[in-house]
């Protein structure tokens, strides 16, 4: 890596059966203006299937660092009017005031940059009015939500034409099912699980790629390698990165030529592996 490079945290989101479907609900979100919801354990890939469709690593760093904009930012108002989306993660603790402040102000700013191209006056206001031009709002993490926040995108839903789709771990269901109000607006429920048998092969190999290891099950070391990672991460996104990331090290520091099953034990020595 290249001296003051700057490494992922997550690994690439691969169009897995699970992403897909994923994908393949929100047009149904925003046509029908409904609530969905995505739930599965830590570490599946939620918030990369999320960030992968509202296009985050592309339009974050402009939605964030906002300021004047850019003939270079077109791309990023290409991006925007293809999801139509917004994801918002809530931070831990959050109040309703700051929910109610930054809901609308990131929105805004989506809406100010789907504007630019049609240069509408004062596009950057407040986007609750019924010709918004974003249609889809995603919330990662919603189990952090309280009762009452809950409640309060239960009521901005009901007065917006924007469609909601929440993202937690397995028991947010029941969760909402204590809200007749809000559980009875779910139209589609997504359940994101790890994965299995050829779809975690092509995911391991696709991570060996993404750093020059060309992995190959006809090659009896790599397979057996490609068995060991598979068997220790068990379909885990998050936890397929973290191994990779110790597998490099370790292959570099010991200027290895190939991946062996030593080198997956050597990076599963170096990380605190809990319950997946």
């Amino acid at each position: 890596m290249p001296a003051g490079s700057v490494g992922h945290r997550t690994g690439p989101c691969s169009a897995t059966k699970k992403h897909r479907r994923f994908t393949e609900l929100a047009p149904t979100m925003r046509q029908h203006r409904t609530i969905g919801v995505c739930l599965g354990p830590a570490g599946v890939g939620k918030p990369l299937s999320a960030r992968r469709h509202a296009h985050g690593d592309l339009a974050d760093p402009l939605r964030q660092t906002w300021g004047p904009r850019a003939p270079s930012d077109a791309q990023v108002y290409a991006a925007w009017a293809r999801s139509r989306t917004v994801c918002h993660t809530p931070t831990v603790g959050g109040t309703l005031r700051a929910l109610r402040q930054d809901r609308p102000r990131m929105t805004a700013r989506v809406e100010s940059c789907l504007a630019q191209p049609r240069r509408r006056p004062r596009a950057d206001t407040r986007c609750d009015s019924r010709d918004s031009m974003s249609a889809l709002s995603m919330i990662d993490a919603a189990a952090r939500r309280s009762t009452s926040a809950l409640a309060h995108r239960r009521d901005r839903f009901a007065r917006t034409p924007l469609g909601l789709r929440l993202i937690g771990m397995p028991g947010i269901d029941k969760r909402l099912a204590r809200y007749p109000q809000l559980y009875s607006r779910v139209g589609c429920a997504h359940h994101d699980r790890p994965r299995q048998g050829d779809e975690r092969t092509c995911v391991l190999t696709r991570h060996g790629r993404q750093r020059g290891w060309s992995l190959d099950r006809a090659d009896f070391m790599d397979t057996q390698a490609m068995a060991a990672i598979s068997r220790l991460t068990t379909g885990h996104f998050r936890l397929l990165h973290r191994v990779f990331v110790q597998m490099e090290r370790t292959w570099r520091l010991n200027e290895l030529h190939v991946i062996t099953e030593d080198v997956v034990e050597a990076a599963r020595s170096t990380l605190v592996m809990g319950a997946t």
